[in-house]
């Protein structure tokens, strides 16, 4: 077990502590090497982190089970919302764990991730035509009986589950200079950020059309933001996280912002080149290198987090 609640501090002995407590129930990812120039980029060979393989098929599941095995859970369960891949992940770890789950996403959630939830037991409830509107769905039920809140980013143990994706990157890539991440309601860069501590520049990229950490970091706080574009269902909460806020802004290098079409692009080449099967907000951070957005240095060792898979893109023959 991790310390008390109220003792938990987002730094890397608890990661290190979630990591350990965490390790039977989660897979360790594979770091794919591939030739920058196979995508038309000037670039060292890129490494692809493929959390996209993991339980559920996001990291999600990271912070999920650091809940659970962190926290007391009542005879009512526990509760979440989500656009799609937090409430699959809650859903998993409370199958697995022998709990309760209800899970409350907004209308704009894809069939693909609406189906694994249900998939794993929960009870699904459509709530909203967004993340925010689901948010509120979910209070109320906890509310009413007792069950456990678990947030999608702005929780410490949240946080310090998704951090334990940064320790194991460090242990696969040790000569890494700059890391590429996508930002929803920065659950995931702020773990990731909190175990690197400036190591290695750590870039925040996000949709055009929800652009949460970028205008956070230009207004000095949390702001309301657009919540719209082809990655809504996970990448456009309606403000960043307070628990993150403070630690990107130590530790965020910077946040470039992508356009949708650049993610289409992203998805296809990810696709034509590896077949790799990238939902809208896991290919984001790819696409900001393959559209120029990101340029790196001619020598700079670049990886980038590939991060869900969840998406009815592709159908096969049956």
């Amino acid at each position: 077990m991790l310390a008390t609640k109220e003792a938990i501090s987002i730094d890397a002995e608890a990661i290190r502590h979630a990591a350990e407590l965490i390790r039977p129930y989660v897979r360790r990812t594979p770091v794919c090497t591939v030739d920058a120039t196979d995508f038309g980029i000037s670039a060292r060979p890129l490494l692809l982190k493929l959390e996209l393989f993991q339980h559920t098929a996001s990291f999600k599941p990271r912070g999920a089970f650091t809940n659970l095995l962190t926290r007391k859970v009542p005879a009512a369960g526990v509760v979440a919302a989500s656009g799609g891949n937090h409430g699959a992940a809650v859903a998993y770890a409370a199958m697995k764990l022998g709990h309760k789950a209800a899970i409350f996403v907004p209308k704009v959630s894809p069939l693909a991730k609406l189906d694994r939830i249900r998939s794993y037991g929960a009870e699904l409830v459509v709530a909203g035509d967004r993340y925010a509107e689901a948010l509120a769905a979910s209070e109320e039920r906890a509310a009413k009986t007792g069950a456990l809140r678990i947030h999608a980013f702005d929780q410490t143990e949240t946080l310090v589950g998704q951090g334990t994706l940064g320790l194991e990157m460090e242990e696969q890539a040790r000569d890494l200079d700059t890391l590429l991440v996508a930002v929803g309601g920065g659950g995931l860069i702020g773990g990731i950020a909190a175990w690197y501590r400036g190591r290695v520049n750590i870039v925040g990229v996000e949709p055009e059309m929800a652009p949460t950490l970028f205008m956070a970091l230009q207004a000095g706080e949390p702001v309301d933001a657009p919540a719209g574009g082809i990655a809504a269902d996970s990448l456009a909460p309606k403000r960043v996280g307070s628990l993150m806020f403070p630690i990107a802004q130590e530790f965020v290098e910077r946040v470039v912002l992508v356009e949708d079409d650049q993610i289409k692009a992203a998805q296809l080449a990810l696709w034509d080149k590896l077949r790799i099967v990238s939902e809208p907000g896991g290919a984001a951070a790819f696409a900001a290198l393959l559209s120029g957005r990101y340029q790196p240095a001619p020598d700079e060792r670049v990886g980038i987090l590939l991060c869900g898979g969840n998406t009815n893109v592709v159908k096969f023959e049956s």
